[in-house]
Parts: structure tokens; sequence; C-alpha cells
């Protein structure tokens, strides 16, 4: 297998949507800053990702819903009607300069990542997981939805049977909605139980591939190697696929304010790690995450687990002059972060008990029989 390419861009430092838009935080740039500090990330290995155009988008998008996303970013307003039909200029999906053009280039990436994976390999795509878009409306701080591109542009590139694994806080509405009823995907989301888009209950099956566990709040790291072990390892093994796309947000660690889970970044590479080998091709995905401190350093730490690298119990001084350098206005966490914030890129382990109602849940989905 070859080695693991990066696709970032530029423009997620450059953009933001808004001064108090919980994406106002540095993600990406975060990433690339410190595995680049640490050696991590030499030019070989990285790809620039390219912005899409309309017509790629309307693998999965309408055409009107694209157009009226490139006439908002260009009139930098929208009307109500659009508003209304499209979700566009709302608080969860503003108006900002780059509201095309960035969304565009996440689904870039995505679509180039599907062709690269052709004859096999592994690609990481922080900036990839936009999971709540729908073919035509915005949605969960997504206006497209690139993890559905990916999987139609691995489709394209010859690939039969995709797993599809999201441990992001939020259930993936969107790339169900699009995949629930095929055969060829297996798709598996542990998120948290009633939080937005309030879907994704336990009862869900689609066409028979549709595996969804709601958690209970303070969900651990315990409890969440149980789910590796019980739920998602079987289920892609017995499913045999021919590639997997596991979504990685990081909102699900203890200390992002859009949840009420207690993972540490251990449990997220764990998950990393152990999917690795069960397919030729494997593609990682960003997603949520709206701490500056703990989705970088989650997401650095994907990459080092992709690439077998050891990670230090303390960062050398150019990596942790990358965090210090990060800010997080708006937030009462942001105004005096602890210091393994700044010095170390793992968590301390979260364990905890492994509780009824989980050990009760994941019976139930262990039970099913494949359709």
């Amino acid at each position: 297998m070859s080695v693991p390419r990066l696709i970032g861009s530029e423009i997620f430092r450059r953009s933001g949507y808004g001064a108090w838009h919980p994406l106002r935080v540095p993600r990406v740039s975060t990433v690339l800053d410190l595995s680049r500090a640490l050696g991590w990330l030499p030019s070989d290995r990285y790809i620039v990702a390219p912005r899409a155009k309309p017509a790629a988008l309307t693998l999965w998008h309408s055409p009107d819903y694209i157009a009226a996303l490139e006439r908002a970013e260009a009139a930098q307003a929208v009307s109500e009607a659009e508003r209304g039909r499209y979700g566009l200029g709302t608080p969860s999906n503003p108006v900002f300069p780059e509201m095309y053009r960035r969304p565009a280039t996440g689904a870039g990436g995505s679509l180039l990542a599907g062709e690269l994976l052709a004859k096999g390999g592994v690609i990481y795509h922080p900036a990839g997981g936009t999971h709540h878009g729908m073919p035509a409306r915005a949605g969960g701080f997504c206006y497209l939805n690139d993890p559905v591109l990916a999987i139609l542009s691995l489709r394209r590139a010859g690939v039969g049977r995709i797993a599809y694994v999201d441990i992001d806080a939020h259930h993936p509405d969107g790339v169900e909605v699009a995949f629930a009823d095929d055969p060829q995907t297996l798709m598996i989301s542990v998120h948290e139980e009633r939080r937005w888009p309030f879907t994704g209950g336990l009862q869900d099956r689609g066409g028979g591939n549709v595996f969804n566990l709601p958690v209970p709040r303070d969900f651990n790291d315990t409890e969440m190697a149980a789910v590796l072990d019980r739920l998602i390892l079987p289920r892609v093994a017995a499913f045999r696929p021919e590639a997997v796309v596991l979504q990685c947000g990081a909102d699900a660690v203890e200390e992002d304010p859009l949840s009420r889970l207690s993972l540490s970044n251990n449990a997220h590479w764990a998950v990393v790690a152990a999917l690795a080998p069960l397919s030729p091709r494997y593609l990682v995905l960003g997603g949520g995450g709206y701490n500056p401190w703990s989705v970088g350093r989650l997401w650095t730490g994907v990459w080092a687990t992709l690439n077998g690298l050891d990670i230090p119990d303390r960062l050398p001084e150019a990596g942790a002059a990358v965090l210090r350098g990060l800010s997080w206005t708006g937030s009462r966490r942001g105004k005096a972060p602890p210091a393994h914030w700044f010095d170390t890129l793992r968590d301390a382990p979260r364990p905890g008990p492994l509780r009824d109602e989980l050990r009760d849940r994941l019976a139930a989905l262990e039970k099913r029989e494949p359709p």
C-alpha cells in the first residue's frame, strides 16, 4: 500500500463563518502547521485540494441549489425565498465571503480522494466530513455533502462495497439519506442521543446495512472501546469492504462545546488504527470540532496514527508554538487554557463504566441479521 497522503488548502486558513459562529476557529490550518512543525508532512505527501466545479457537485446536489449557493456568495446576500428553500443565510449556514468556494474546495478534495484511491491507498482529508448537507439544502454548518461525493467518486472509480463509519457527535443525516437503501454501502454511526439533527435512531435499518448507535451523555473511552470491538469492527469485517470511509469528527471529546460526551482523543485514534487493515482503500475525513486546541491536537494525531508515527509525550518547542498561537474568542474556555493544550497531543485517557443502557443497545445491534 502506498504511503498516506494528506489533502488540504489554505482557503481554510483564510476564511471563516463569522465572528460568533462555532466554525470561527482554525482547524485544518492547525493540522497543517503542527504536522509540519513536527516534521510529519513532507511536501511530497501533501496534495492541494482543487475547488470542485459546479458540474461535479451535481453528482449529488441539485443544479438549482448549486446556482443559488454561487449567487449568494457573489451577492453576499440571499432573498427570503432562497433562505427558506435552500437553508442559506441562516445562523447555522450564514452568508460569508467564501461560502461557495470554501465548501467547494472541501468537496473537491473528497472527489479527488475517490479518484486517487482507485488503485488503493490511504488519504487523509481533514477539511472533509460535512455530513449534514442535503441535495438541495444546507444544514448543520454544511453547505455541501463531501462524504457523499467521496463515496460516489469511489464508485465512479470502480469501487463496489464501501463501509462508511461516522464517530462525530452528530448523526450523519445527509449521508444516510443518500445511501440508506444501498446494499453496497454499510453505514455505522456512533452519535450522541437527543442531539441535533435528532435523527439516527437505534431502530433505523434503511435497506438493512444501517447501524445507528445513539450514545448517552458522558460517553467515555471504555464505552467507545466496547463499541469498536462489538459493533464497528465485526460489522465492517463481515461486510468485506473494498473501501472504508471514516468521518472522524472531533466534537465527541470532553472539551468540545457542542456535545456532552467525554471521550479523549485516544478513543478516536484507536478507531482510526483499527479500521486501517480492513480494506485496501482508506479515506479519513474530518467533521465537527469546535475547540481549536482539542480539534487541532486530535486531527494531527490522526495523521500520526495513519503513518505509524510515535506521538511524543511532550511537544517540541516548534509544535507548542503552533498551539500557543491559537485563540478562541468568545469562549470562557479560551481565556485560560490548561497547559496540556499547548505542550501535548495526547489527552489523558478517560475510562469509565460500561453502562447498562449502552450494553443493551449494543446487544440489540449485535442480534440484527445482515440483509
